[in-house]
């Protein structure tokens, strides 16, 4: 390769617009918290550094409640919930209404447990008088079990604290995965009376992968005291109780990512947690409406749209292949497609973590060029102007 060819790609590479359902954009704070130097998970730094999340980390969940945080990724977490709440034969009750509601089916049958399953179509969710028929064919549902969130067809269950009222009158514990949402929408766990939220690093907290939060509620911890789990070490939440009381993890954390996790909460405080969640109301609200202007239509019905995860309808004609490849290989924003079924059909945008005005009229200037040159008609000034009026709350607070 002669001498210069390449060497701005080599060694100055650009960084992608990372407008995916996660992972997303880190903050440069973030980034640079996680080269300090490696320490003692036992000794006095890293209890100092733990203290520290735990702490803050129980202001985000909005809860009283004990936190675990577990180096694995959000998958890991669900899986750590459903070993520590289910024994085997208990019947749980699981709302379906897209593909990481069938890996908590999964998770529970793996657990041991029997899944009454609560399906919707894609694109909706279903209704919590299905939620409550559903208590009522079982003969003692143990909890239930719901994404909050669910990032394949983009859909948020908007009846979350109805849910959980129908399972505590049913005497079933609540578990939610809030992998992709917390941080980025309303989630008071202690006042919605949810027993376990499971977050993760690489959605809304803005954090690389590989970190799991747990929040467990006191009752639930109680529960899992008295009944640990007997298949599973790494994952017996009941050793990081114990091991919380010494502010230390029972197994080796990632230490860079925990300095990472206790930058991040401390952004999110800074920030204030019901103004970031603002923050992404008001970027979805420009998104939806930036891309219903450019005639691409949202695929979920409205009541139930995500805003952290935008997922739109591919006018016809439109390659997903081609548009996406043009969005990240010509402007740099890296959106996803579908999944299973959906795949072809919708393509999705994360609106996550660090989210702001620019990332969305960036995101959106792109798109409408990738459309004009596969041969759609939309008008650039009309999208961007009704993207520009949503944006403005945003704006004004930046002065």
């Amino acid at each position: 390769m002669p001498i210069g060819v390449g060497l701005e790609e080599r060694f100055y590479p650009s960084r992608k617009l990372l407008m995916l359902p996660g992972p997303t954009n880190v903050p440069e704070r973030i980034l640079h918290s996680m080269i300090k130097p490696m320490i003692n998970h036992r000794g006095p730094e890293f209890h100092e550094l733990y203290r520290r999340i735990m702490e803050k980390a129980g202001k985000v969940f909005q809860s009283d409640g004990e936190i675990v945080v577990l180096t694995a990724s959000g998958t890991g977490g669900v899986e750590a919930a459903a070993l520590n709440v289910i024994k085997q034969g208990d019947e749980v009750v699981v709302p379906v209404f897209g593909e990481f509601g069938n890996r908590i089916v999964n998770s529970v049958k793996g657990a041991g447990g029997k899944p009454i399953r609560v399906d919707a179509q894609m694109g909706n969710a279903p209704e919590p008088s299905e939620i409550e028929e559903a208590f009522k064919r079982a003969k003692a549902a143990k909890a239930l079990f719901l994404t909050y969130n669910d990032t394949s067809p983009g859909v948020t269950y908007r009846w979350l604290d109805e849910a959980s009222k129908i399972a505590k009158e049913h005497g079933a514990f609540v578990v939610v995965d809030a992998i992709s949402i917390l941080g980025g929408d309303h989630l008071p766990q202690d006042r919605w009376n949810i027993d376990l939220v499971i977050a993760g690093s690489q959605k809304c907290l803005a954090l690389p992968p590989g970190i799991s939060l747990l929040s467990v509620s006191n009752e639930l911890k109680e529960y899992m005291m008295e009944n640990p789990p007997t298949t599973t070490i790494y994952f017996d939440l009941t050793r990081y109780f114990k091991f919380n009381e010494k502010l230390e993890t029972p197994f080796t954390p990632a230490i860079p990512l925990f300095y990472a996790l206790d930058e991040a909460l401390t952004i999110i405080l800074e920030e204030g947690l019901e103004r970031r969640i603002e923050r992404h109301m008001v970027t979805a609200k420009a998104l939806y409406r930036g891309l219903e202007e450019a005639g691409v239509k949202p695929f979920v019905e409205e009541r139930v749209r995500s805003n952290t995860v935008i997922a739109a309808t591919y006018p016809s004609g439109i390659s997903d292949a081609e548009f996406r490849r043009i969005l990240n290989e010509e402007y740099g924003v890296v959106v996803a497609g579908g999944f299973g079924d959906l795949k072809g059909r919708i393509f999705r945008v994360g609106n996550m973590g660090e989210t702001n005005a620019r990332y969305v009229l960036h995101t959106l200037a792109a798109m409408i060029l990738a459309l004009l040159r596969l041969g759609h008609d939309v008008n650039y000034d009309r999208v961007l102007d009704a993207a520009y009026e949503e944006l403005k709350p945003l704006l004004s607070h930046s002065g």
